[in-house]
């Protein structure tokens, strides 16, 4: 009898034991912080026109083109024919996009009854390449945005973009500093002068 008291103790204590033990946190492996590194981009790759550029309405599919010696960005139609370009000095803002919409598998299981509500949890992340620039032959502002479907390719692009066209970076958007007027620190100068004699004189 008391050998089976002890027996029913040990088994519980080893019980308990175990139990307790499994209930600890796991403790969670510490990762060392990395630097992305963004590969070098290529002199030309596919994109998608979104819109944005006067007398192109439509959204085209294409390439773009980092047109290095005549400094501008250029996208090219299907038919690898020439429809418009980006001087770089023109260019005051770009950055990354994206947005999350239904996939096509999405909208298509959308339509099957019963199962219809499931299509809208099929998501896909589009990814853009958006450019402020100056308009400099009409003398407007605009904004373009172009479609790149990897986010490597989309990364590497715009860093390029940023170097050729000498923009700033600030987080993930690359901008072109605001340029001192002309005359300002002259301007500025005078003023000081001005004090000073008006100082000498009262």
């Amino acid at each position: 009898m008391l050998r089976k008291r002890f027996l029913y103790a040990l088994f519980a204590t080893s019980f308990f034991a175990c139990f307790s033990f499994g209930q600890r946190p796991m403790p969670i492996p510490e990762e060392s912080p990395k630097e992305k590194q963004i590969k070098p981009a290529p002199d030309s790759f596919p994109a998608k026109y979104e819109g944005g550029m006067l007398g192109y309405s439509k959204k085209l599919e294409g390439t773009l083109k980092f047109d290095t010696p005549n400094k501008r960005l250029v996208f090219f139609n299907k038919a690898n024919k020439e429809l418009f370009w980006i001087p770089y000095d023109s260019i005051k803002l770009a950055y990354p996009h994206s947005r999350s919409v239904v996939s096509n598998a999405g909208r298509a299981i959308s339509v099957v009854p019963y199962f219809g509500v499931l299509g809208s949890f099929i998501r896909e992340e589009r990814r853009y390449m958006v450019i402020h620039f100056d308009d400099q032959e009409i003398g407007v502002s605009g904004a373009t945005s172009f479609k790149i479907e990897d986010q490597d390719l989309l990364d590497s692009a715009l860093l390029r973009l940023a170097k050729e066209a000498d923009l700033k970076q600030r987080g993930d958007a690359y901008y072109r500093p605001k340029e001192e007027k002309q005359g300002t620190s002259q301007d500025k100068q005078m003023s000081k002068q001005n004090m000073q004699e008006f100082n000498q004189n009262y």
